[in-house]
């Protein structure tokens, strides 16, 4: 997994998982996010894949020095783009979510995150922030005053911890079999039946890119050998033009 993060009020981080869902089907993981920060996962998904991510929000404390958990009023919006930057998910969410969708497309799909910015900083300072700015407003106790309300919204940080399901492993198979009143072995076979439409999917998505690859190889190739027939071309026009033009010279100056 690879993390870029940018600076400034308008700092977006991109962490970019590129892992398969044969190798790890499943994504769990934390981080942190401020008020202006976005932070995108790249997870690349065959075609007709259901996907399912979990995720919950804890607010830093600044008297107990921990994150706790969230209030219900802090957002989380969800935006999630297919391989060709179309839009197939875009809902704002509360503290705590689950997002579900499948994709039509194989390839890369950007799963991004952002906070509610606006309320992050009034629920980290609770309404002490609000105190502050009534206290300001009346003159009292400037300077001081002004810096603890500062420091209070400087911290509005929260962790986001989230979970990313792939393919079989979004199945709940003890809902699944009390649903249908399944065997322990009718369920392992049911199980074992959706690992295998899964690994055709995947085997499918490979040779997709296989043959991607293949094209792009293909035409990079071609643009090759045509550059080099041009650059020979070039060469060759470059050499007739100059014997003509010394054989002109000579005969200018009756040196032959």
């Amino acid at each position: 997994m690879v993390s870029v993060s940018g600076s400034g009020s308008g700092s977006v981080s991109v962490s970019v998982g590129l892992l398969l869902a044969l190798l790890s089907p499943s994504l769990a993981l934390y981080f942190h996010i401020g008020e202006t920060e976005k932070k995108c996962f790249i997870e690349e998904i065959p075609d007709e894949t259901m996907v399912i991510g979990k995720y919950r929000t804890q607010l830093w404390d600044k008297h107990t020095g921990s994150f706790l958990p969230s209030t219900p009023g802090l957002g989380m919006h969800v935006e999630i783009k297919d391989p060709d930057t179309k839009i197939i998910l875009s809902r704002q969410y509360g503290s705590d979510g689950r997002f579900t969708f499948t994709s039509h497309t194989p390839g890369e799909h950007q799963i991004c995150l952002h906070s509610n910015s606006t309320k992050m900083a009034l629920f980290a300072g609770g309404k002490l922030v609000w105190m502050e700015v009534l206290l300001v407003s009346q003159g009292t106790d400037y300077t001081e005053r002004v810096g603890e309300m500062i420091d209070m919204v400087a911290v509005a940080q929260a962790r986001v911890h989230l979970d990313i399901q792939v393919g079989e492993h979004t199945n709940n198979y003890p809902e699944i079999a009390a649903k249908d009143k399944l065997t322990e072995l009718q369920l392992r076979v049911r199980q074992l039946l959706d690992q295998v439409e899964q690994i055709q999917k995947e085997q499918n998505y490979q040779r997709y890119r296989e043959e991607r690859f293949r094209m792009t190889s293909e035409s990079t190739n071609q643009r090759v050998l045509w550059w080099s027939i041009a650059q020979t071309l070039i060469l060759i026009l470059t050499g007739i033009w100059q014997m003509k033009h010394l054989k002109s010279f000579f005969e200018a100056k009756k040196l032959v």
